[in-house]
């Protein structure tokens, strides 16, 4: 009889046995199965982590210094439990740490007097024994966790800890990364400014050459480095839109740059274009920075602002000083604001239109690629179905996510109005038979949303 303990991944592993059927190897699959099996992948994984992770902090304790020579790690000759841990699974130090901070943080606890006590953070042991969360992911928030608990309550704790725990289920674990950050700035905006002073003392660029290359390292705050980033990226996005139009595009003089040779083209002209300041068209010249702050922390020179495109928050003094440079466009939230309803007097988005909607969906809706690499679209098409140039019928899409959202029959919804309201993504049958919306946009990494 199967130990209970382990029956979520017993059960795990029975799905992915029924997706597997009686095919050979993976390639025999159907699409079908292919999606199930790696769904039920997922699962396995995800719930294994969540044992291994209780394994892990076992490990530890049985290996803690004041063991000495008694140490099971020692004993089994290894100088640290993450280095023993590390040598079975064959994977880093560094991932046998986190499994061990996840165990740990997870794990029953008891007083000075023997009682049992619920675990540090409940709500991700809840959700790692569910198989919702990787070890990778329960780590990073963890790791956020543990680090605002000595500055802010531990009510404040639970709430944070609630609300990432929900947010980060069915998130790739770079987004549950650029989740935790917004929510480190939620928890501690008083911590922003520091973290930011602390970037910017830290900055450098080193160049030297070799083998016929340059070779550049550039280091800054988020805030220094914004202009630089939205002018690559304008870069990148004219070269490719010109692509779309070329006729022919394997003929033996196509562009055929990658990005990261794009992006490394965009700096060397853009310092040629300064040099000579010839004012040659360069095609940057859409590149603008938006920076996001409310009303009040403006006014009270509290809290902090966010820069589209970029994940880190910037402190009040830093959006005043980007604020007064040129190409920096401040949105201010909860002031007054141009007129954005232009109904179906216009069929192109305006500026102002598209400022809003990059403050509503802080760029693509479906992959999250920056507002430089999208454009705004109708949702109902302006021509066929009359559909008004309003930012209730508009949505922010890069160039492939607008194909997908056609092609693979998508639908979006808006609920709510103006630039608070949310963008939900409702998947085709083929993807979701029950067609379970999904959070799209900037709220879904939002932890105040």
């Amino acid at each position: 009889m199967a130990n209970p303990h382990l029956t979520p991944l017993l059960e795990a592993v029975e799905r992915l046995e029924s997706a597997w059927a009686d095919a050979g190897n993976a390639a025999e699959f159907t699409r079908t199965q292919l999606i199930e099996a790696h769904s039920a992948m997922g699962l396995v994984q995800r719930r294994l982590d969540g044992i291994h992770a209780e394994l892990a902090a076992t490990i530890a304790r049985e290996s803690r210094p004041e063991l000495g020579a008694a140490s099971l790690a020692k004993e089994q000759g290894f100088r640290t439990p993450a280095t023993m841990i590390a040598a079975t699974t064959g994977g880093s130090t560094g991932d046998a740490a986190r499994l061990v901070k996840v165990g740990e943080a997870t794990a029953p606890r008891a007083n000075l007097i023997g009682e049992t006590l619920p675990p540090r953070y409940p709500h991700v042991q809840r959700a790692i024994g569910e198989g919702a969360l990787s070890a990778a992911a329960a780590a990073s928030i963890v790791t956020l966790l543990d680090r605002a608990r000595l500055k802010v309550g531990i009510e404040r704790i639970g709430e944070a800890e609630r609300l990432l725990v929900d947010r980060a289920a069915g998130l790739s674990l770079d987004d549950v990364r650029k989740l935790v950050v917004h929510a480190e700035a939620w928890l501690d905006p008083d911590g922003v400014a520091p973290r930011e002073d602390e970037a910017r003392s830290r900055r450098s660029l080193t160049m030297f050459e070799r083998d016929g290359s340059l070779h550049l390292t550039l280091q800054t705050d988020v805030a220094s480095g914004a202009p630089v980033k939205a002018a690559i990226q304008a870069y990148v996005t004219a070269t490719f839109q010109a692509r779309a139009h070329v006729l022919d595009p394997e003929a033996p003089d196509a562009d055929r740059r990658s990005v990261a040779m794009l992006q490394a083209d965009a700096l060397a002209e853009i310092c040629a274009h300064v040099s000579g300041c010839d004012n040659g068209g360069l095609p940057v010249s859409g590149a603008t920075v938006v920076v996001r702050v409310g009303l009040d922390d403006l006014t009270a020179g509290t809290g902090f602002a966010t820069v589209d495109g970029v994940d880190e928050p910037v402190s009040i003094s830093a959006c005043r000083r980007m604020a007064a440079g040129g190409g920096v466009i401040p949105a201010v939230l909860g002031g007054a604001g141009e007129i954005l309803e232009w109904g179906r007097e216009k069929r192109l988005f305006t500026r102002a239109q598209r400022l809003a909607l990059v403050e509503r969906d802080g760029g693509c809706v479906m992959c999250g690629l920056p507002p430089q690499l999208t454009r705004a679209h109708h949702l109902r098409w302006w021509q066929r179905d009359t559909g008004p140039t309003d930012l209730d019928n508009g949505v922010l899409l890069c160039e492939s996510c607008h194909h997908r959202i056609h092609d693979n029959d998508w639908e979006i919804r808006i609920e709510g109005c103006g630039f608070t309201a949310r963008v939900w993504l409702i998947p085709p049958p083929t993807v979701d038979p029950h067609r379970r919306p999904r959070l799209g946009g900037r709220a879904r990494y939002d932890i105040a949303a």
